[in-house]
């Protein structure tokens, strides 16, 4: 099995894995809304389920669902598509897509078997709280993260080789 494919299969089944067991705990534990002190005044874990996208967007949408599912599957098959084509060295460019795609398919889950997305972590300053998200979400921000700093590796891999 090419490397690319053991990065994006172990990935997936750690994030979706973890991220899908902390939601059935959350959801079994806790009562919705409610929320558990970590650490005072600057994390929370907090119940809270999500009809929208990120920042609750489109969560009044009346079509919501279906377009959710239909953005997030596209998401999948044009990530699959970008790891296919990745040259065997880009093993952090893996990485970052394996990220991205595990966590577009933790919400993914949520949105087929619940109709909206369960998040309970609950970053924030005193009062001002940054809106609750999930470890599916951490996957695709991190991932966003490391895909930024790959590609401006790349384009610098890439002058190197031009000089």
């Amino acid at each position: 099995m090419k490397l690319k494919y053991l990065i994006l299969l172990t990935v997936s089944i750690l994030v979706i894995g973890i991220d899908q067991a902390t939601k059935l705990f959350v959801n079994k534990v806790m009562d919705l809304h409610s929320s558990i002190t970590v650490v005072q005044n600057f994390f929370n874990i907090t119940y809270m389920r999500n009809k929208g996208a990120a920042f609750s967007f489109l969560s009044n949408f009346n079509y919501r669902i279906p377009f959710f599912i239909l953005v997030s599957l596209v998401a999948v098959v044009v990530i699959i598509s970008v790891i296919y084509k990745l040259r065997p060295d880009q093993k952090f460019a893996a990485l970052s897509l394996s990220l991205i795609l595990s966590g577009a398919l933790g919400n993914l889950i949520d949105r087929v078997r619940l109709g909206e997305v369960i998040d309970f972590l609950d970053a924030h300053w005193y009062e001002h709280h940054w809106p609750a998200f999930n470890v599916a979400d951490s996957a695709i921000c991190v991932g966003v993260f490391l895909l930024a700093i790959d590609m401006f590796l790349e384009e610098q891999r890439q002058k190197k080789q031009k000089d």
